[in-house]
Parts: structure tokens; C-alpha cells; sequence
């Protein structure tokens, strides 16, 4: 079903993580296509500001509701979906894309595991159970969005933590998806995305101007419904920096750790670096 059906004019769009990178950048762009929108964040002000960017964004034409949301919390996302079934009639576009970053080891850190995981994994989850439900029996057609990260796929040595709780969003969306594809009648589609490098306020540090590197988080927002509107699952956003060829042969080698029985994360294995470097360049 093309991005025309499914992000028509009228339809409710919901975006968690929605007052700034890319889940603003979706709101905006959602709101520029006359869907209604939601956004959902911790922050009055910073919520009121999102509002008031995705206005002037649309000259004042689009219809914004924000809502103060915890997504870690299962009551705050219940608050979050009666908010906008009593404002808005009900949801047509789920955007589970609130997440985190914070540093982690195996070994330690206990209090940064338990918050990105009730955040990135929980918070898709609680956003999932909460709204889908009712999405379906509204009975039209409509898209789960849930952001993971290419972290979650190759699973980088740096931050375990946050590796683990994308790898749980990678996981949950595919069987979601399954799940949607079998339930008769259901015209819901799930999609992962899965940025590149992209300038948030999360990636920007202590830089203020973007890298050549990186994207913009419209531009993310803008291959994303590119790729919607072909129907892709995963939707694996390239940036200046890294093709999607490059990506391919990365995750590639991710999973022949498995099949060809190396150490994990051989790719950064120094008996693995020459071997690497030349799949990284022949694919062989």
C-alpha cells in the first residue's frame, strides 16, 4: 500500500520522542501531509517549543496535541492513547521512537542497563500493547514505526547496553510484523528503521554544527517514507559517510561470526583485520 493511503490527510500520526531529532522531523513532516499529530516526550517546555516548530513548519495549518509521556511506564503510555482517543478519535501511524543514551560495560552500571532498556525496549513494547490493539479494530490501514539502530544488528564493542535494547526492538518489530501479516483482516504494517549517522541532540555532543558526515534528521525522515511507500521492512538508512554497501558487508560479517564459528565481534578482532578488510572491499 503506497505512502499516499497510509499518510492521508485526516489520519492521527503519534510520535514518542517527538520534540526533537527525528521524531520532530517525522512530526513535521507528517503534519506538512495533513495528518493530525501527537507528539509525545518528557518536558513541557521543550514539548510547547516542538508544537510551536511544527506551526510555523505549516504556516499554522496542522492539527498538534503534545503529551507529556514516560514511555517506560505502562500507565503514562495508557494516559498517552486516551489523550488522543478522546482528541483525535483514535491512531493511524504509531511511532515508537523515543530512546536513550547512556554509557555502559558488562560488568557495571546497573542504573543505565535498567533505563535504556525500560526506554528503547520497554517503551516500544508499552507503545506497541498499548495503541495497536485499537488500531486494528478502527479498522484501517496504518504503519507501526519502531527506530532501532544498526548497533542493535552489528552490536559494536562501546555500549553493550544500548546494543542489547535495539537488538530487542530489531527482534520485536520482526515478529510483530509477522504477527500483523497473519491476523486476518489487519491493515497495520510494522516497519524498523534504522537511522545512520544522523545530528541529534543524543549523536551531537559537544559539536553545534553538523558533521559532513552525518544526515539530518530530515533527510532520515524523508528516505524513511521513500522507503514506506515501497513497502520495505527494514528500512536501513545510508548517510554521507557509509552506503548501504558498506552497510550490507558489516552486517554480513556480523553474521558470519555465527556461521563460520569466529570469536564474537571479530570484526574488531586483531587476527580478523586483514581477513576484514578485504571482505569490507571484495565481499569475499
Amino acid at each position: 500500500m503506497s505512502t499516499e493511503n497510509k499518510l492521508s490527510a485526516g489520519s492521527v500520526a503519534v510520535i514518542t520522542g517527538g520534540a526533537s531529532g527525528i521524531g520532530l522531523a517525522a512530526a513535521s513532516r507528517f503534519a506538512s501531509l495533513g495528518l493530525k499529530v501527537c507528539i509525545a516526550d518528557l518536558g513541557t517546555q521543550r514539548l510547547n517549543a516542538a508544537v510551536e516548530k511544527i506551526h510555523q513548519a505549516t504556516r499554522g495549518r496542522a492539527e498538534v496535541m503534545a503529551v507529556e509521556t514516560d514511555v517506560s511506564q505502562l500507565k503514562s503510555v495508557q494516559h498517552l492513547e486516551r489523550e488522543v482517543s478522546d482528541h483525535f478519535g483514535g491512531t493511524d501511524v504509531l511511532m515508537n521512537n523515543a530512546g536513550i543514551s547512556l554509557s555502559s560495560t558488562c560488568l557495571d552500571q546497573i542504573e543505565h542497563w535498567q533505563k535504556l532498556l525500560a526506554v528503547n525496549l520497554w517503551g516500544v513494547i508499552h507503545g506497541t500493547q498499548v495503541f495497536v490493539p485499537r488500531m486494528l479494530g478502527r479498522g484501517a490501514a496504518g504503519y507501526v514505526i519502531n527506530t532501532g539502530s544498526k548497533q542493535g544488528i552489528t552490536t559494536p564493542p562501546g555500549n553493550p547496553a544500548y546494543n542489547v535494547s535495539k537488538a530487542g526492538v530489531k527482534a520485536f518489530t520482526e515478529a510483530l510484523q509477522h504477527q500483523l501479516r497473519n491476523t486476518p483482516g489487519a491493515k497495520i504494517t510494522a516497519h524498523l528503521l534504522i537511522p545512520g549517522f544522523v545530528f541529534t541532540g543524543m549523536t551531537s555532543g559537544n559539536r553545534t554544527e553538523k558533521p559532513a558526515g552525518a544526515w539530518t534528521s530530515e533527510e532520515t525522515v524523508d528516505f524513511m517514507l521513500q522507503k514506506l511507500a515501497a513497502g520495505e521492512f527494514y528500512i536501513l538508512c545510508p548517510d554521507n559517510e557509509v552506503t548501504r554497501a558498506t552497510d550490507e558487508k558489516r552486517i554480513l560479517w556480523a553474521v558470519g561470526d555465527i556461521v563460520e564459528n569466529r570469536p564474537p565481534l571479530s570484526r574488531w578482532h586483531p587476527d580478523y583485520a586483514r581477513a576484514f578488510e578485504i571482505f569490507s572491499k571484495t565481499g569475499r
